[in-house]
């Protein structure tokens, strides 16, 4: 997974705790909430997670500003931003080498309320004790980059996606 460095944990809960909705922030274009987008539709966007754990990792959105996944999206709307989640991941795949990819919804009422898919590529070799939740949390280190390694990344994404 390659060397992680400390979170500042308590002043990311504040902030998404308390702050305004960092995905409609990244959308409005707002100061700031910049992230690398990989992709958008006009429906969905995807774009680089800004505190990855691993490498590759990236976050689907509707653009509308949703809660709750069963109660404000039909069936319809539901399999479409899965189906954009399967792209994204699969372009992620064919760039970053991936043993297993981890697909999930996270996020609460109180905090990352906006409707939101992780896409986690685990590194082939991972020690198992290290795999699943554990890769996951921030609270075991994020992955440094710089801006530079960001839009490289984003760029081969970008690439895969309209191949």
């Amino acid at each position: 997974m390659g060397e992680r460095i400390p979170m500042e944990l308590a002043a990311y809960e504040r902030r998404v705790r308390s702050g305004d909705c960092f995905i409609c922030a990244f959308l409005r274009g707002d100061p700031g909430a910049e992230h690398e987008l990989l992709y958008d539709d006009g429906v969905h966007v995807a774009f680089l997670n800004r505190y990855p754990t691993l490498r590759g990792y990236a976050l689907v959105v509707p653009r509308r500003h949703v809660t709750d996944v069963v109660r404000d999206l039909t069936s319809t709307e539901y399999l479409a931003l899965q189906a954009v989640v399967h792209t994204v991941a699969s372009a992620i795949n064919q760039v970053v080498p991936t043993e297993r990819t981890y697909l999930l919804s996270l996020g609460s009422m109180q905090g990352n309320a906006h409707v939101h898919w992780h896409i986690a590529p685990l590194d082939p070799g991972v020690p198992y004790e290290q795999q699943q939740y554990h890769a996951l949390m921030a609270e075991n280190g994020i992955l440094p980059h710089t801006a530079g390694e960001v839009a490289e990344l984003g760029a081969a994404i970008r690439k895969a996606l309209t191949a």
